[in-house]
């Protein structure tokens, strides 16, 4: 799956994620109990795996990266559907 960032100083970056289910925070464990990035959406296919999934910066609101997600076209460009992580 392709991990895509918004906000923060990754902006718009992306990376491969080699699990099957994508981790709530990225990265997963910054050892001082604060992580730099939060999941917010999740894209699947029509098989039920997970194409992509948009990370944010924690002090983004939630409606600015649906926006984002939106303009970047992730869904369309992963031919997948989204669905928003509730937290």
């Amino acid at each position: 799956m392709r991990a895509l960032f918004v906000g923060g100083v990754v902006d718009n970056s992306e990376m491969d994620l080699e699990t099957a289910q994508p981790p709530v925070h990225y990265p997963e464990d910054t050892g001082g109990g604060h992580s730099r990035y939060r999941l917010h959406q999740v894209g699947r296919q029509d098989d039920g795996s997970v194409a992509y999934a948009v990370y944010a910066a924690p002090d983004l609101a939630d409606d600015e990266v649906e926006r984002v997600a939106s303009e970047r076209a992730y869904a369309r460009r992963f031919d997948a559907t989204p669905h928003l992580f509730e937290h």
